[in-house]
C-alpha cells in the first residue's frame, strides 16, 4: 500500500518568516505516494534518466521540450578535475582490459558490449589527455504534470514511450518522489544524485534548449515573419519562412540540387511565384519550356528563343534609360564589351582559340565596330550595333590577306551566319526583356546553341539588373546549369554573376540536377561557396558522398537526402539547417507542376504555347497516292486513321 504524507501549511507562523510573495508559490497541500505527488490541486511524477544511447546528434534531446503535455526538465552538470577523471579512466581501462583478457583465456565468446566500451574508453582517456575534452557528471531529471490521477497514469505511459523512442532508460523516483519533483525544480538542488559520465561533445549534443526551426531576424518582433514560405518543417511542423534579402545576408544568391523528379523545378518556381508576391523583379532562363505557364498567368514577358524572328546580338552596347529618357553607360562599356565578345566565341567554337587566333579574333572586333561607325568615342556609342556576319566578313577579309588564324575563325563561325544556326545572330536583337517576369525559353534552341543561349540571355539579364537608373531587388533562375558549366567561359561568367550580383541588389538561383559534373570543377564549387542559402533534394547514391564532403553533411542529414521524399530537402543557410517539406496551393500548384499527367487533364495546356514549335500539316490529302488504285491497300491490314 502507497504511504501518504500531507503537509499542510500552518496558520501561525511567524509574519517574518515568509513575505506575501513566497507564499504564493508555496502549494496549500502536498500529498507524498510512492510513486507521484499532489501539489494542491495537480498530480506529478518525476523520473530519473539512467541509460542513454551510445551514440547522439546535436539537440537529440529537444523532443523533450516538444512534449504536448507540461514536462519540466533538469539537467544538473557537474564537473569532475582533470586528475580525478585521469584516474577514473584509468581503473576503468584496467577493469574492462582484466574482463577481455579472463574471456580470451577461458575461451568464451567476445561480449560486443565489453568490446565497445573498451573502445569508447580508450577513445575517450586520448582525448581527454590531449586537452581536447573534460568530464562532466550528468543528471537528468523528468517531472511529468496532470490534472487527476488517471490522466497522469496516461502522460507517465506517453512519456516513457517517447523517452524509449530516444533509447532513454527512465526509472520511476519511487519512495522518493518529493526528492524528485524538488530536482526538477529552478533551485539548483539534486537530491536523487543519479547521474552519468559525459564528456565535453556528449553533453553539448544533450542539451535539450535548441531549436529545428531557423531563427526569426528579430525575435522581440511580432510582425508576421518576412520572406518567402519554402513550405513546413518536417522536425516541428513549424512554417519556414527565410528571406534571401534580409538583414545580415552576406548575398542574395541560392543553390538548388537534386536528383531529376526531386521536386527541384517545383521548388525553384514556386519559390519565383512567391518572390513576385513581394515585388522582386524575377529573370528566368528555361531550358525545358517549364515557366510559360507561370508567365502567361502573371503576365509576364515570353522570349521564345529559337523561334523565327528572335535574336539577340551580342554586340549591343550596356545603355542604359534613365528615367528622364536620359541614355548613359559605363565609361569602359566598349572595352568590356569587346571581352565579352572573346567569350561569346569562346562558347561558339567550343574553346578557346590560341594566342594567334586571340590576336586575329580582337583586330577583327575593333574592326566590325568601326565599320559601323562605333569607336571609343562614346557620342558614337548609340549608333546601330554591328552583328555577327559583319565579324566573320571582317576575319574573312584578314584571312584573304594572310592571317591563317583569322581565316579558321571565320570558317568556324560559317555556320552561326550562314549556315543552320544563323537564326539567333541573323540580325539585330529583335526583343527588349523588360518586366517584372521575364522568361527566356531554350527548349526549341538546337543543341549546339543551348550553351551561347544561356550566355547571351544571362547578358541581357545582367544589364538589366547592373543598370544603376532602377534599383530594386531582383532574382535571376538558371535552370539546369550544368548545360552552362560544362563549358569552361560560361562558367566563369556564371561565377562573375554570382559574386558581383550582390552590388547591384541581386540574387541569383542556380539549379541543377546534374549535381556530381556541376561540383566537378573549381568553378562549380566556388558558385556554391558564393551562395548564401544552399538547399539539397534528395540525391543519388552515387554522388552523395561528394555532396557529403562539400556540403560537410552528417550522417544523419546523408540519410535524409538519400531518402527523401518529393520536395522533401534541407535548406543550409549559414550554420542554421533544417528539413522542410515544400507545399503549395492548389492555385500555386496549378501553375508551377510539370507532371506530365497532370497536364494532359488541363484545359489550358494548348494555349501556353507548348505547340508553338510545331505547324499544322492538315489532313492527310492522299496525294502521295494519287494514280494509285486505292483497292492496293483496301486490305483487311490496313486501317483508316481519320474520321469518315
Amino acid at each position: 500500500m502507497a504511504t501518504r504524507t500531507r503537509k499542510t501549511r500552518g496558520n501561525h507562523r511567524p509574519a517574518a518568516s515568509a513575505s506575501s510573495a513566497a507564499a504564493a508559490f508555496t502549494p496549500d497541500a502536498l500529498s507524498v505516494a510512492a510513486r507521484h505527488l499532489e501539489v494542491g490541486g495537480e498530480w506529478v511524477a518525476s523520473f530519473a534518466v539512467v541509460g542513454f544511447p551510445r551514440e547522439v546528434h546535436p539537440g537529440w534531446l529537444a523532443p523533450l521540450l516538444t512534449y504536448p503535455g507540461r514536462l519540466d526538465v533538469s539537467v544538473h552538470i557537474e564537473p569532475i578535475d582533470p586528475a580525478t577523471a585521469a584516474s577514473r579512466l584509468k581503473k576503468q581501462l584496467a577493469k574492462l582490459e582484466a574482463g577481455r583478457r579472463h574471456t580470451a583465456e577461458h575461451g568464451r565468446l567476445f561480449d560486443p558490449h565489453v568490446e565497445a566500451a573498451t573502445e569508447d574508453a580508450y577513445d575517450l582517456s586520448s582525448r581527454v589527455a590531449r586537452g581536447e575534452g573534460k568530464l562532466f557528471r550528468v543528471g537528468l531529471y523528468l517531472t511529468i504534470h496532470a490534472a487527476t490521477e488517471k490522466t497522469l497514469a496516461d502522460e507517465v505511459a506517453a512519456l516513457r514511450g517517447l523517452c524509449a523512442s530516444l533509447l532513454l532508460d527512465a526509472k520511476h523516483t519511487t519512495y522518493r518522489s518529493l526528492q524528485g519533483w524538488v530536482s526538477t525544480l529552478p533551485m539548483g538542488l539534486d537530491l536523487i544524485g543519479m547521474r552519468r559520465t559525459f564528456d565535453t561533445s556528449a553533453l553539448a549534443a544533450a542539451f535539450p534548449f535548441t531549436s529545428p526551426d531557423l531563427p526569426a531576424p528579430d525575435p522581440t518582433s511580432v510582425a508576421a515573419p518576412s520572406g518567402v514560405l519554402y513550405g513546413y518543417n518536417i522536425g516541428s511542423q513549424g512554417l519556414v519562412h527565410w528571406d534571401r534579402f534580409g538583414k545580415g545576408m552576406h548575398n542574395h544568391n541560392s543553390v538548388i540540387l537534386g536528383r531529376s523528379g526531386a521536386g527541384k523545378s517545383y521548388l525553384v518556381k514556386l519559390e519565383l511565384l512567391r518572390s513576385l508576391y513581394r515585388g522582386i523583379e524575377v529573370a528566368v532562363i528555361d531550358p525545358e519550356d517549364e515557366y510559360a505557364r507561370l508567365a502567361a498567368a502573371v503576365g509576364g514577358v515570353y522570349v521564345h528563343l529559337g523561334a523565327a524572328g528572335v535574336r539577340l546580338n551580342p554586340f549591343d552596347l550596356p545603355i542604359h534609360t534613365r528615367p528622364d529618357g536620359r541614355r548613359t553607360a559605363p565609361k569602359d562599356a566598349l572595352v568590356r564589351r569587346s571581352l565579352f565578345l572573346h567569350t561569346v566565341i569562346a562558347v561558339l567554337i567550343g574553346g578557346e582559340p590560341d594566342a594567334a587566333g586571340r590576336a586575329a579574333l580582337d583586330r577583327a572586333i575593333a574592326a566590325t565596330y568601326q565599320s559601323v561607325g562605333i569607336t571609343a568615342d562614346a557620342r558614337t556609342w548609340t549608333r546601330p550595333s554591328p552583328t555577327l556576319r559583319v565579324l566573320r566578313d571582317r576575319l574573312a577579309d584578314a584571312g584573304q590577306a594572310g592571317d591563317r588564324a583569322a581565316a579558321e575563325l571565320a570558317a568556324r563561325l560559317h555556320p552561326f551566319v550562314e549556315g543552320a544556326f544563323k537564326q539567333l545572330f541573323d540580325g539585330p536583337s529583335s526583343v527588349n526583356p523588360e518586366g517584372h517576369l521575364v522568361v527566356f525559353s531554350l527548349r526549341d534552341l538546337p543543341d549546339e546553341l543551348k550553351a551561347i543561349g544561356t550566355l547571351l540571355t544571362l547578358d541581357a539579364v545582367w544589364r538589366r539588373v547592373s543598370n544603376p537608373a532602377i534599383r530594386r531587388p531582383r532574382l535571376v533562375v538558371v535552370d539546369e546549369a550544368w548545360l552552362l558549366m560544362k563549358d569552361k567561359a560560361g562558367a566563369e561568367f556564371l561565377f562573375r554573376m554570382a559574386k558581383a550580383s550582390r552590388k547591384h541588389w541581386g540574387g541569383l538561383t542556380v539549379a541543377s540536377q546534374d549535381t556530381p559534373d556541376f561540383l566537378s570543377s573549381d568553378l562549380g564549387k566556388a558558385v556554391v561557396a558564393n551562395a548564401a542559402t544552399q538547399i539539397l533534394l534528395r540525391q543519388a547514391s552515387q554522388a552523395i558522398d561528394e555532396i557529403t564532403r562539400v556540403f560537410d553533411l552528417s550522417a544523419g542529414e546523408r540519410a535524409f537526402l538519400l531518402s527523401a521524399d518529393r520536395g522533401q530537402g534541407l535548406l543550409s543557410a549559414g550554420t542554421q539547417r533544417v528539413a522542410f517539406q515544400s507545399v503549395a496551393s492548389p492555385t500555386e500548384h496549378h501553375l508551377v507542376t510539370s507532371d506530365p499527367a497532370e497536364l494532359a487533364t488541363y484545359t489550358d495546356t494548348a494555349e501556353t504555347g507548348d505547340d508553338a514549335a510545331f505547324v499544322d500539316l492538315g489532313f492527310d490529302s492522299g496525294d502521295l497516292t494519287e494514280g494509285v488504285d486505292g483497292d492496293e491497300f483496301d486490305s483487311d491490314d490496313q486501317i483508316h486513321l481519320d474520321a469518315a
